[in-house]
C-alpha cells in the first residue's frame, strides 16, 4: 500500500463518526450526566426547607412552652439553622422560656430552657398613672423608688433600684364596673434585684418606672 493511501486510510479513521462503543464517547457522556447531577443537588440543597417554629402569640421570660404556644412553618436557614427550635428537635418536658419571643418571630434555641437557667424574674409593679406609649414588652425601664418617710407623710429622695429592667407583661388593671383603674407592668429582676424591689413595694414606697430606650444600666 502505498504511503497516500495509508495516510487516507488514517485520515478517515480519525474522523470516523464515533459510535456508542467509542470509549471517548461513553466517558464524555458520563462528565455531562455528572456535573447535570452536582448542579440540580446544589440547586436542591439551597432551596430546601424544613419545618422550624415560630410563637403563636407573645411569649414571656419564665412561662413554660408548649407546643401550643408555636406554630411549625418552613423555612430555609442554611448556616443557622442550629440557632432555632425545629419540629425534628421539639421541645422537652417543663421547658419554659429564658427570653422574651414576640409574636410571630422564630424561636431561639437560646431562648428555651429550663426553670434552674432563669436568671431573672417577673415581678409585677402596680401603677396608678400609664406608662409611655413607647413603653411596651421588651422594652426597658429604670425602677425608680421613693420610700415613705418615718412619719407617714411625704417620701424620701428617689433612688434608682432595678436600672434597665426589660418590660416582661403589661396588664391593664380594671374594676368592677369596667373602669380602668391602672396598669400592671411585670418587669424582670435578677435575684439580687428581686428582694429589695418586693420589699419597696411592701412598704408603700412610691415606684416610677422611667423609659430607658437604650437599657443602659447607668
Amino acid at each position: 500500500m502505498s504511503s497516500d493511501a495509508r495516510g487516507d486510510t488514517a485520515t478517515a479513521q480519525r474522523f470516523k463518526k464515533p459510535t456508542w462503543r467509542d470509549p471517548r464517547l461513553v466517558v464524555g457522556l458520563l462528565l455531562v450526566l455528572i456535573s447535570i447531577a452536582a448542579v440540580v443537588l446544589l440547586i436542591s440543597a439551597l432551596n430546601r426547607t424544613e419545618p422550624y417554629y415560630v410563637a403563636a402569640r407573645d411569649l414571656s421570660v419564665g412561662q413554660q412552652v408548649t407546643e401550643e404556644d408555636l406554630v411549625p412553618v418552613d423555612v430555609r436557614l442554611q448556616d443557622a439553622s442550629q440557632q432555632y427550635l425545629s419540629t425534628e428537635s421539639g421541645l422537652k418536658d417543663n421547658d419554659v422560656l429564658v427570653q422574651r419571643v414576640p409574636r410571630g418571630q422564630l424561636v431561639p434555641t437560646s431562648a428555651v430552657g429550663t426553670a434552674d437557667e432563669l436568671d431573672r424574674s417577673p415581678v409585677g409593679i402596680a401603677l396608678e398613672t400609664p406608662l409611655p406609649a413607647e413603653a411596651t414588652a421588651g422594652s426597658r425601664v429604670d425602677v425608680w423608688v421613693a420610700d415613705q418617710k418615718a412619719s407617714g407623710r411625704g417620701y424620701e429622695s428617689p433612688r434608682k433600684l432595678v436600672p434597665g429592667a426589660e418590660i416582661s407583661t403589661i396588664e391593664s388593671n380594671n374594676s368592677a364596673l369596667g373602669n380602668s383603674t391602672g396598669t400592671t407592668v411585670h418587669v424582670l429582676a435578677t435575684p439580687a434585684q428581686v428582694e429589695p424591689l418586693v420589699d419597696a413595694l411592701g412598704n408603700s414606697a412610691k415606684v416610677t418606672l422611667v423609659l430607658n430606650p437604650t437599657g443602659g444600666d447607668s
